[in-house]
């Protein structure tokens, strides 16, 4: 299946000679919700501002549904909506006049019945014709979502959407996303906040230092990386792990009264009968075992922490 949208070798560097992203190999399918995760200055925004249009890039080629996205750059920028992090609305603007006039922009007839169930689903059709001015932060970045919705889409890249705002709108903007993904459309979005990616991504991208580490399956990516934890109930608390158990990567936790055993899960031998059989040699008694594995935030934040080793020791 052909990807709606693809990204080969795309890179950029700007004329101070800061190299904002390297080449970027990616393709993203149909109807998939992709996240892309990363710290602030990874080169996020530089590669969605670049999809968009925003950015030209130094090197590379972008196809937006067969159409290349620098020469054939109308047909290709009116299959995207963007909801930037900063607000690009005119103030002076009604709420309503902003999302109509969006929408001719790209060229597509009025449809005011559009509008209306669109301004009700990001509950802004009661302040349809305040100024965007009077308008709380939460409301103004509900318009720039309508703003970014008003052509229909068939792509929507959301750049740290939900960053700053209240819990109703990010509410709101979720179950918007479902009905989107319902219909179809594409969602690439950039988030801090791990915890949504890992409950709506099928595809999450891990960028540090303009450099694309790695693109997986969610679940993949879990399986793969990650690590899970045992957490052992002591019977009598410690104050210190016993040095007969250095083999274990053991930390004491719950002031002493629980021992931490890492593990990865993948691996042919976890060490955990080997390591229950030393605790009985020793007399360590233990009422309870509790395993989890670790979280795709914990798997972010162990990603970006290795490659950084990596480089500095380059």
């Amino acid at each position: 299946m052909q990807p709606i949208l693809s990204l080969a070798g795309v890179g950029k560097t700007y004329k101070s000679g800061h190299r904002a992203l390297e080449a970027v190999d990616l393709e993203i399918h149909k109807g998939e919700i992709f996240a892309l995760l990363g710290p602030n200055g990874a080169g996020k925004t530089t590669m969605i501002s670049i999809v968009c249009g925003i950015v030209n890039p130094s090197e590379g080629t972008i196809t937006v549904d067969g159409h290349d996205a620098v020469r054939d750059y109308k047909k290709a920028r009116a299959m995207i909506g963007l909801v930037p992090q900063e607000l690009s609305v005119d103030m002076f603007e009604t709420v309503i006049a902003t999302a109509r006039f969006s929408r001719r922009l790209f060229g597509r007839a009025p449809d005011d019945g559009y509008i209306e169930q669109l301004l009700k689903d990001l509950s802004l059709w009661d302040k349809r014709d305040s100024k965007i001015m009077a308008l709380s932060g939460g409301m103004k970045r509900r318009v720039l979502i309508a703003k970014a919705l008003s052509h229909e889409p068939d792509i929507l890249f959301l750049d740290e959407p939900t960053a700053g705002v209240d819990v109703s709108l990010r509410r709101d903007m979720w179950k918007l996303i479902g009905r989107l993904r319902e219909r179809g459309v594409t969602i690439i979005l950039t988030t801090h906040y791990i915890e949504e990616a890992e409950e709506m991504a099928d595809r999450v991208g891990v960028i540090n230092n303009g450099r694309l580490l790695l693109v997986d399956e969610k679940s993949a990516l879990m399986k793969k990386l990650g690590k899970r934890e045992m957490d052992i109930a002591l019977v009598e608390p410690m104050t210190t792990v016993p040095g007969a158990l250095s083999e274990w990567d053991l930390e004491l936790v719950d002031e002493g009264h629980k021992l931490r055993y890492t593990f990865d899960a993948q691996a042919e031998r976890t060490g955990i009968p080997s390591l229950l059989r030393k605790l009985g040699d020793l007399d360590i008694g233990f009422k309870d075992l509790e395993t989890s594995k670790s979280s795709l935030e914990d798997i972010f934040v162990d990603l970006v922490s290795e490659r950084e080793q990596e480089e500095a020791a380059l």
